[in-house]
């Protein structure tokens, strides 16, 4: 099974081979009533690749209440080529010759670059893309791509890819089993933690570690916190020129404190510290600083002033104030309150500081802006033309309120008692036990860049999805990807594999070189990137009974 061992302690389900039993599964039940729907560990088998594929499956519990199910699928199938994979330009007849280059291009470009390849001796082909429809987005052809060879292994494709890029060209080596296809043969890798809250006496939490912008490893976290298990959760600040990394890229609620406002109204998973009440909500943000003087509209909560990743912020924003997934939209007139939470220093730069004590009073008021907070203070930055008009409503000793609150799809105020947490995701995957996924909602169909669909929801890449099933069990999935032992999962595959394990209602977290679950602090799977698992903002954790 490729996986680590779990440590001392554990007790593992070990089930029958059912190699000579295609399409049927190896389970043992979850601990449950009788009459509640079926546990990931004896749902029906994961509806990828061929239906006769074996699956293997073995569940332990690691807590009353929790379980670990880790499935296999596909083991030992054949290996399937690898390519190159060619960045297109703008050709002569495209729209938009001057466009940069790009995995997928129109069909004029993409046979323009086609037949250049193979005159100067490159085996190339150009072949047609087509996505399936979801719920908001048509589908059909996404564009053209350009491949050079087929090939055993990833060495023999690198060493084209070096031939083609000393004659000029540029493009990456592919594993031809993560094209999003179906009717391949595996392997896939998915590991599922499921809780139940009638048994469950712990605590099912999130934590960002000591401040909102640094990043950790979800297993640093998870040991941190002395947790049972846990995974990565919401997307977050990556790059320093996006903001703080770190910093949640969408809402983010700590032990019932908002920290981060909402991408437009993108899905987020809400959890209660009991495992009961579980859901997959759509969620706004709206704030505001008010005083004697007169009020300002808040902007946003603990982030850099000016840079809003993913979007989906206010009508004034740069270039849209629509979710846009992986973009940072610009603002350089912003009102942006903060919390000790944020950090040591609040951000420096051009503007005005209001720094309030713990009772709401102005302490100090900064220009630049930027600095410690007093213990139990909070602050409230203003940049460009909101900078005079804050300093003009922060009076040294003058009450200053900062008012914010999240509201769900219908307007009604979600209630943030101590014990709640929210994390950020997007796209939904399933709602109402029915497959619902939303990538135009939530950003992940961009006029005029049918690579990053491509990349992002079309091809397999590792994810993690949450949810709740029928029963009010909490659901964490991880799947691993990027291997060829490995595939990963497209996002209409993940809603798939979602319906699959029972869920009702599930939504797709961080994924990619983010997907990580830990057991008992080590990390069980086997996360993408080079360097082993990733840093990231925040991550969902299973604690233990209560004391």
């Amino acid at each position: 099974m490729n996986s680590k061992l779990l440590g001392a302690g554990t007790v593992l389900a070990l089930l029958a081979s059912v190699a000579a039993m295609p399409s049927a599964s190896a389970s043992v039940p979850a601990s449950s009533a009788p009459s509640a729907p079926a546990s990931p560990a004896a749902a029906k088998p994961l509806p990828l690749g061929d239906p006769g594929l074996t699956e293997t499956r073995t569940t332990e519990t690691l807590q009353p209440g929790v379980n670990l199910t880790r499935i296999v699928r596909g083991a030992g199938s054949p290996q399937l080529p690898w390519t190159v994979e060619v960045s297109i330009p703008g050709g002569t007849g495209s729209p938009d010759p001057d466009a940069p280059p790009a995995a997928l291009r129109d069909r004029a470009s993409a046979g323009e670059l086609a037949a250049k390849l193979t005159g100067a001796g490159f085996a190339a082909r150009a072949e047609e893309v087509t996505t399936p429809a979801v719920a908001d987005f048509a589908g059909g052809t996404l564009g053209w791509r350009v491949r050079v060879g087929s090939f055993d292994g990833q060495a023999a494709a690198n060493a084209e890819r070096a031939r083609l890029v000393a004659a000029g060209y540029a493009g990456s080596a592919a594993y031809t089993g993560w094209d999003g296809d179906p009717g391949v043969r595996g392997t896939w890798r998915v590991d599922v933690l499921t809780v139940d809250p009638r048994t469950f006496r712990g605590g099912l939490t999130a934590s960002y570690g000591p401040d909102l912008e640094n990043r950790e490893k979800t297993s640093e976290l998870a040991a941190a916190a002395g947790a049972t298990a846990g995974v990565n959760a919401g997307f977050f600040v990556l790059d320093p020129k996006a903001g703080a990394p770190g910093d949640p890229a969408g809402v983010g609620v700590y032990d019932g404190r908002v920290l981060s406002e909402s991408v437009g109204t993108r899905p987020a998973l809400v959890l209660r510290d009991s495992a009961h009440g579980t859901s997959v909500t759509r969620l706004g943000w709206q704030g505001s600083v008010t005083a004697r003087g007169g009020a300002l509209p808040l902007d946003g909560i603990d982030r850099v002033p000016g840079l809003i990743r993913n979007c989906g912020g206010t009508a004034d924003d740069t270039p849209t104030a629509l979710p846009r997934h992986d973009v940072t939209c610009t603002d350089d007139d912003e009102v942006v309150a903060f919390t000790e939470e944020y950090g040591a220093r609040t951000p420096a730069g051009d503007g005005t500081e209001a720094v309030l004590d713990a009772s709401g009073r102005v302490a100090e008021v900064r220009s630049p802006r930027g600095g410690p907070l007093p213990a139990g203070g909070t602050s409230v930055q203003a940049t460009g033309e909101h900078a005079a008009e804050l300093a003009a409503l922060a009076r040294p000793g003058e009450q200053l309120r900062v008012h914010h609150g999240l509201r769900d799809d219908r307007g009604r105020p979600l209630a943030t008692p101590p014990g709640t947490t929210v994390v950020n995701g997007g796209p939904e995957l399933v709602r109402d036990g029915r497959t619902h996924v939303t990538p135009a909602a939530d950003g992940m169909v961009q006029q005029g860049n049918p690579s990053f669909y491509y990349g992002w929801m079309h091809k397999r890449n590792p994810r993690t999805l949450a949810g709740v099933d029928a029963a009010g069990r909490t659901v964490l999935v991880t799947a691993d990807g990027r291997a060829t032992d490995s595939l990963g999962l497209s996002i209409p595959e993940s809603a798939d594999v979602a319906r699959a394990l029972g869920l009702r209602d599930a939504v797709n977290l961080d994924g990619g070189g983010s997907t990580t679950m830990a057991v008992g602090g080590e990390v069980i799977n086997d996360p993408s990137d080079a360097a082993g698992e990733r840093p990231v903002g925040d991550a969902l954790l299973i604690l233990p009974k209560r004391r």
